[in-house]
């Protein structure tokens, strides 16, 4: 899966279609390896867990993959979250989506790690609106993340490809990250709504 970058119709058009958008060459060369030298080498990333706030708890049956949220402190970082702010622009503009901020973590899938088929929002219970992923290496095997549909049919699977992004619905597809062969590292992301509740704000993780 690879071409040339989707222009800002083109990405907002597949949307509309599908719910998701697949985007070959969404970071540049030079941005892509400056995040993945700080994913592989100094970010400090610890064991992934499920749920949120007093619900967090690590659980390997489940997920082994191992994180670390973004904090803005780099200069990869700063310009990874100001294109990502390029996009939730776009989508609030052109589809109306109320996007109020974006998080994303650094992940990391070693050998034999993987994540089971899940939902990133549950109707009514997220603020979670749309999902991303960036990819930061090519691996020749494992780590596909497994795409499916409201009827859990699979829609495609998709190979880790450096400077690639996939961006889909959070609440409409579960999606799985099947067991890596090789080293995967990505970019783990969602744009959320304002989902305050008596003027405060939900937290972001």
């Amino acid at each position: 899966m690879s071409g040339p970058a989707l222009s800002s119709d083109a990405i907002i058009e597949a949307f509309y279609q599908q719910g998701w958008v697949w985007l070959p060459n969404f970071l540049s060369t030079e941005l892509n390896t400056a995040l993945a030298h700080e994913a592989r080498h100094q970010a400090q990333l610890a064991p992934a867990g499920i749920g949120r706030q007093g619900d967090h708890q690590v659980n390997q049956q489940i997920r082994r993959d191992a994180t670390q949220w973004f904090d803005g402190s780099t200069n990869a970082q700063q310009q990874y979250l100001a294109q990502m702010a390029q996009l939730q622009q776009l989508f609030n503009r052109r589809c109306f989506l109320g996007l109020f901020d974006f998080e994303c973590h650094f992940a990391r899938y070693q050998s034999g790690d993987y994540y089971q088929k899940h939902v990133d929002a549950f109707s009514g219970r997220s603020n979670r609106v749309l999902t991303t992923v960036s990819y930061l290496n090519s691996v020749n095997a494992g780590g596909e993340l497994a795409l499916y549909d409201e009827h859990d049919c699979l829609i495609d699977k998709f190979r880790p490809t450096a400077c690639s992004l996939i961006l889909f619905e959070s609440e409409r597809f579960p999606h799985e990250v099947l067991p890596a062969i090789d080293s995967r590292y990505s970019i783990a992301g969602w744009f959320r709504k304002n989902a305050s509740i008596n003027g405060v704000l939900d937290p972001a993780n």
